[in-house]
């Protein structure tokens, strides 16, 4: 069975967590990416990575000294990140929701980068409010939360936790298009 069609079938059972039915696009990886300073990110988060497609962007650029954190709650999912077989690459069958305390016991402070494929609209909103707001205190002081999202619904939020300190770009090359949230803790 081809991979798109896994992710397909897998993202349709579970489409309360997984909040597409298709991976991510190549230039969504990339567009999600570009941002990072690779040279100097000492830790990279990584929420909901799904079969890898953004994690694998992020691997191919990754740093001798940077480790990649993903956290992934779907088993389908967390099986195929397991596969990758990358020594910087640590995945986590763990809720986004424990950000904080998952990187201490990894012995790790803080996030250069979080990068968010989670699709806060349709997590309950005590939820995705927690995981944004431990984002938050989890970056390091010039760190960047960077987030897609298929509408500007959730706009108001980021900005209540981000304040001004969001930029905003559009990938037109994904199915579907979307919208990319950079909000960097200032």
């Amino acid at each position: 069975m081809g991979r798109k069609f896994k992710f397909f079938k897998e993202a349709v059972k579970n489409y309360k967590t997984s909040g597409t039915v298709v991976p991510s696009s190549k230039y969504l990886a990339n567009r999600m990416t570009t941002t990072i300073n690779f040279e100097k990110a000492d830790v990279i988060v990584e929420l909901g990575s799904g079969n890898g497609a953004i994690t694998k962007n992020i691997l191919q650029k990754i740093q001798p000294h940077t480790t990649l954190i993903c956290f992934e709650i779907n088993d389908a999912f967390y099986n195929e990140l397991k596969k990758i077989n990358h020594p910087q690459l640590i995945v986590l069958k763990e809720s986004a929701e424990k950000i904080d305390e998952l990187l201490k016991k990894l012995g790790f402070n803080d996030a250069s980068y979080i990068i968010s494929s989670l699709p806060l609209t349709i997590i309950p909103k005590k939820i995705s409010n927690t995981i944004l707001q431990k984002s938050y205190t989890t970056l390091n002081k010039n760190g960047l939360f960077i987030q897609y999202q298929y509408s500007l619904s959730y706009y108001k939020k980021l900005k209540d936790v981000f304040g001004k300190n969001i930029t905003l770009s559009f990938e037109t090359l994904n199915f579907p298009p979307a919208f990319v949230y950079k909000c960097a803790k200032k």
